[in-house]
Order: C-alpha cells, then sequence, then structure tokens
C-alpha cells in the first residue's frame, strides 16, 4: 500500500494546502485534540509537521 495523507490539521490556514481535507483549529489544544481523534477514526498515524500543523498518515 501506497502513503497517503489523509487530512491536515491546523491553526494556520494560509500555510496549507492540497487535495487532503483540511481541518481549522482555534488553538493548541484543540489542534492537539482534533489530530489525536481523527488518528483514531481513520486508522491512521499522527504526524507533527511543526507548532501549528498536523497531518494524518495512512502508511
Amino acid at each position: 500500500m501506497k502513503e497517503k495523507i489523509l487530512a491536515i490539521i491546523t491553526t494556520k490556514r494560509d500555510l496549507v494546502g492540497g487535495g487532503s481535507p483540511i481541518f481549522v483549529t482555534e488553538n493548541e489544544k484543540e489542534l492537539i485534540e482534533r489530530a489525536f481523534l481523527l488518528e483514531k477514526i481513520l486508522d491512521a498515524m499522527v504526524h507533527k509537521l511543526n507548532e501549528s500543523t498536523y497531518i494524518i498518515v495512512k502508511h
């Protein structure tokens, strides 16, 4: 199976783009909660790109 980005979670919408769904959060607490919830729901892995952005990747 080829790796695929399933979702992007960020607090800074203007810094991300692409073909994956983008979830914008209000603060870091919500960012982390949403990232790890989506990780479980999508049965994938969460990866932190920087302080404002996480991605969910299916490996």
